[in-house]
């Protein structure tokens, strides 16, 4: 993985703020209430949580996470993960979470990469070059006409469009390759994590999303995201209830104002922030919400 070098929580924020422009316009919000998370789950009939930072960090789950979740079933509630962890097949993704002792089925979890892999399913057939380590499974990015790339130039430009969907591998040069091939002739881009940062045990790793925004200021292509804050990703979890509550009875509990918060404020759902783990640990969170205008409902410290 490529770590971010003297880049803290602060910086990333920054960068956030900076590309205010390319996420979805914000509306709705809350008053950013202080609270436990027990105390503010009774109006809720679905509470849909984000993973990184909020359920683990890295390979770490957070304690007293499972156990959570484990509580809200009991007393009713329907849950459910969406993340932007697009990176690994569904089934490396499920092994994770039972490793870590959630016990989520696979319809409870919906992540970017199945967003983007519907999404795709509007597109002509093309042949992808893929933002993947080469070494990682691709799972089911294998059924689509894909080139990994990596160091050879000439790869870059046979391909038809790009998904950039992993960062772990990414380099500079890698980069510098695929911004002169999109500006030498610009093609679809569509990213299937829209993160710029991740929460990892060694600190905060560039995600998809951070080389999308530099790809984007570089060439002025406008990629397509596919996961949060934009909306196919919480389209795409309602769908997988029969009965979907309606948008007032969901709570989206995240640890990023601009990728959690934002998503659902803009969905209708309640909306709460985690501050303990994550994108924000260690800020000023009111200033942050007041800086980005992105304001919860509520603010808890852990779920």
């Amino acid at each position: 993985m490529k770590w971010i070098d003297g880049v803290d929580p602060a910086e990333a924020f920054e960068a956030y703020l900076a590309l205010h422009h390319r996420l979805p316009a914000g509306t709705g919000g809350g008053r950013a209430l202080a609270a436990d998370f027990a105390d503010i789950v009774a109006p809720f009939d679905l509470i849909l949580f984000d993973a990184y930072g909020v359920l683990n960090v890295g390979e770490t789950a957070i304690p007293g996470a499972a156990e959570t979740i484990t509580a809200l079933r009991r007393s009713g509630k329907a849950v459910a993960v969406v993340s932007n962890s697009a990176a690994y097949p569904k089934s490396r993704m499920m092994a994770r979470y039972a490793t870590l002792g959630f016990d989520f089925s696979p319809g409870e979890v919906v992540t970017s990469r199945e967003a983007l892999l519907h999404r795709l399913k509007r597109e002509p057939r093309r042949r992808w070059g893929v933002m993947l380590n080469p070494h990682t499974d691709p799972g089911e990015i294998a059924a689509l006409d894909t080139v990994t790339l990596t160091d050879d130039p000439g790869d870059y430009d046979l391909c038809e469009g790009f998904l950039l969907i992993g960062s772990d591998g990414w380099s500079e040069a890698r980069q510098t390759l695929l911004e002169a091939s999109v500006r030498r002739r610009p093609r679809p881009v569509f990213v299937g994590n829209p993160d710029l940062v991740a929460p990892r045990e060694t600190g905060l790793s560039q995600e998809p999303g951070w080389f999308a925004h530099r790809l984007a200021d570089a060439t002025g292509i406008k990629p397509i995201f596919l996961g949060k804050p934009f909306p196919d990703i919480f389209d795409l979890a309602l769908s997988r209830f029969h009965h979907p509550p309606a948008a007032g009875r969901v709570l989206m509990v995240g640890d990023t104002l601009h990728t959690d918060v934002l998503g659902g404020n803009q969905a209708g759902f309640a909306t709460a922030l985690v501050t303990a783990h994550g994108s924000l640990a260690g800020l000023d969170v009111a200033d942050a919400i007041r800086r980005s205008a992105i304001v919860p409902d509520f603010v808890v410290d852990r779920i």
